[in-house]
């Protein structure tokens, strides 16, 4: 019986090549000669030094910039308050990944109201949609792009 799974995942690879590419363009930019600014990652956790708020503006900049050249969608970013230690401030960005359970349950309750020949299950942090035809899945799949769900949604393991 032919599937998909819905899930929301951030490539810890492609994260990586991002705030490489973040640091490098921070290097090189005149109005960050002779600051100490940067970027630090840790799992899904980017954190974001600079000496002034004005600068983490400018580098969160550079940094969605980086996501979107890697792939990443930056709906996923959540951000953390500004905290100034010292001469120093940071702004820790948090990726989400999975999906949480209130948001699969409003996944599997909009699918339903289609009334599509599809039947969803919830699985953990990811939603596996099932159908007798390939036809009604990508329906589904065409549906679940069109609406807005305050993340970014793969759809993966396609199974025909």
């Amino acid at each position: 019986m032919p599937s998909f799974d819905i899930v929301s995942e951030v490539d810890l690879h492609q994260l990586t090549n991002a705030v490489d590419q973040a640091n490098r363009i921070i290097g090189n930019r005149f109005d960050f000669k002779g600051v100490e600014a940067r970027f630090e990652r840790d799992q899904r956790v980017v954190s974001l030094f600079a000496e002034a708020e004005f600068q983490l503006q400018q580098m969160l900049d550079m940094l969605q910039s980086a996501l979107h050249k890697c792939d990443i969608d930056i709906a996923c970013m959540d951000m953390g308050e500004i905290s100034q230690t010292g001469k120093q401030c940071k702004q820790v960005i948090t990726l989400k990944h999975g999906i949480d359970t209130d948001t699969c349950k409003l996944i599997v309750k909009k699918i339903k109201s289609q009334k599509l020949k599809v039947q969803s299950t919830i699985q953990s942090e990811q939603v596996r949609v099932t159908g007798k035809k390939r036809d009604d899945l990508q329906t589904a799949i065409a549906f679940l792009k069109a609406e807005d769900f305050k993340l970014p949604l793969q759809f993966s393991n396609f199974r025909d």
